[in-house]
């Protein structure tokens, strides 16, 4: 390859950001691929998230095949691997990332002009045959959403894999419940390697240069130059006009699309790219459903050559067969296993959506509803109580988003809901699976502050219930409420005899077994990973510590709405 380090791209505003430029050594026009995130560019994937990268080694040892992986870095295409087959490779530190001077601010519209800017300079290149390509995890992902949306003239397709679209509900708040995993992340990932960090920062294992550029600033300043994720939190409650400036207008969103999504994504690498395909404009979209580490198979041989079949239809006007792939990519999720199945439409259009009422005073999930008044209590913080299925009596396979129906009431005027749907051998054990980040988690998730209960009837499906978050509405203690709480989509395939259960509970969800921990992740990982709700200023125990109710009645029947997949 040919390596051009820290080329210069001036943004309108004058700031100078830098990109690492890997190309073929012969002369030419090639296609671009262009990751612009915070994680600085030239810290590699080995020192920086160690267990993260032994995990891929032990688990996808594909993965590392047909590189050296010197130039590997994290959630960002290995150029080893695109180069040879006719590619530029680009990556650019954001702005106050790495060696890129400025301002941190995750998202903003500064941002993601800057990114507008480096995809026409990219376009114009003598290099570049002015298609360029969006590719890479997580924050790669969820800035192509953004970027996209404002139709860069050389922006050709992207491929946004585990990101997310809608960061008020799919990062900072899961039905109006705050999640502290920005905060952690922001202190773990992007402060590391913020631009001014100089000697105290690692130094790239290639050029030996300092990842976070070549000036040392105080704290005071490098605090002056980032948007603090936690304040973000405490000022903006509500879906208000700080989120909508950071929310990708998935409308307009043109270019062909490849959308992957995580079943085990509960908390930020799921929903955003299942709704991203959905609402996307695009006539020309993808959406692929997988399981596993959030990282491994965007790296592995799995995920390379869907990525380059689907760069190589849109990028070199290759006839390789991807304009005729149907929509929909399923890994459909067994207890031992995935089985790939294409399909062509979201949700599925033969889903039997089957409810199962939850029958309080049996704990149970029946295919009847009750008729006789029942309640049933528990702590507003505690466990919760579990509602079971009989055995199914047949291989079932469950395949959708999910949603609940739940008639609530509280000693207090507020109340916190936490469902967990989970999956259980004929003796009774919960099986978990490995998630994007936690090993132990379970089959689904769906969160809902009952204060934040009201529904945006425009853009709300039976299936997927979709909260405006534009208000509060206080409880009155004692006084039951109708809440639609949504359930992230899920894929599980129960074998005949086993069992489903839905437990309501008011706080996360924790595995019973060991904890697990990543070197990324701040504190070890109980079955949630990083996506906890357990800030003491937004779940004060005043508020949130009292006892929820749930009702039934004749008029009040709630259920769990389950996406049944019949078989072909």
């Amino acid at each position: 390859m040919a390596i051009e380090w820290d080329v210069p791209i001036e943004m309108d505003d004058g700031i100078v950001l830098r990109a690492d430029v890997y190309r073929p050594l012969a002369s030419g026009r090639y296609p671009v691929i262009m990751t612009y995130g915070p994680y600085g560019k030239g810290l590699s994937f080995q020192e920086g998230y160690q267990t993260a990268w032994e995990l891929m080694a032990a688990r996808y040892p594909d993965a590392l095949e047909g590189s050296s992986n010197l130039y590997q870095a994290w959630e960002v295409a290995d150029p080893e691997k695109w180069v040879p087959d006719g590619y530029v490779v680009v990556r650019v530190d954001s702005r106050g990332a790495g060696r890129s001077p400025g301002v941190i601010d995750h998202f903003s519209q500064r941002e993601t002009l800057d990114y507008y800017q480096c995809i026409e300079w990219a376009g114009v290149q003598p290099w570049s045959n002015g298609k360029v390509g969006l590719n890479g995890i997580s924050y790669y992902g969820a800035n192509q959403w953004l970027v996209a949306a404002m139709q860069p003239p050389h922006l050709a397709a992207i491929c946004p894999w585990e990101g997310f679209s809608d960061g008020y509900r799919e990062s900072t708040f899961h039905g109006g419940i705050l999640c502290t995993f920005g905060k952690n992340w922001q202190e773990i990932q992007v402060k590391s390697v913020q631009h001014g960090r100089g000697e105290g920062a690692p130094r790239s294992r290639v050029t030996g240069k300092r990842v976070c550029g070549d000036e040392t600033l105080g704290e005071a300043q490098l605090k002056a130059n980032r948007a603090e994720i936690s304040g973000r939190a405490t000022d903006h409650r509500f879906d208000d006009d700080f989120y909508a400036q950071r929310r990708a207008r998935l409308d307009q969103v043109t270019v062909p699309v490849l959308s992957a999504a995580n079943w085990g994504g509960q908390g930020l690498h799921l929903r955003g790219n299942v709704e991203g395909f959905v609402q996307a404009g695009s006539r020309q979209k993808w959406l692929e459903l997988h399981g596993g580490e959030h990282w491994t198979l965007f790296y592995a041989r799995y995920g390379v050559n869907l990525q380059k079949q689907f760069f190589g239809h849109y990028l070199k006007g290759e006839d390789n067969g991807w304009g005729q792939r149907p929509p929909v990519l399923l890994n459909v999720r067994h207890v031992d296993k995935f089985v790939e199945r294409a399909e062509s439409e979201w949700p599925l259009a033969r889903t039997q959506w089957t409810r199962m009422h939850l029958d309080l005073a049996r704990r149970a999930l029946a295919g009847e509803a009750g008729q006789a008044p029942a309640t049933a209590a528990f702590d507003a913080m505690g466990e919760g109580m579990r509602f079971m299925s009989a055995p199914f009596e047949r291989e079932t396979e469950i395949t959708g988003p999910l949603a609940c129906k739940l008639f609530v009431s509280s000693s207090t005027n507020d109340a916190d809901i936490f469902l967990v749907l989970g999956l259980y051998d004929p003796q009774g054990r919960e099986v978990v699976f490995q998630g994007a980040l936690d090993p132990h988690t379970p089959v689904a998730q769906g969160w809902l502050r009952a204060s934040h209960r009201e529904l945006d009837p425009a853009r709300s499906a039976p299936w997927r219930p979709f909260h405006a978050h534009q208000r509060q509405q206080p409880l009155e203690p004692g006084k039951p409420v109708e809440l639609d709480v949504e359930i992230w989509p899920t894929s599980i395939v129960v074998p005949a005899g086993w069992t489903i259960g839905l437990t309501v509970r008011g706080k996360d969800y924790e595995y019973e077994g060991a904890a697990a921990r990543l070197s990324n992740v701040k504190f070890p990982m109980k079955g949630c990973g990083p996506f906890l709700h357990d800030d003491p200023d937004d779940r004060p125990p005043s508020v949130f510590g009292g006892r929820t109710t749930l009702h039934s009645d004749a008029q009040r029947l709630p259920y769990l709405l389950v996406p049944v997949i019949p078989p072909r």
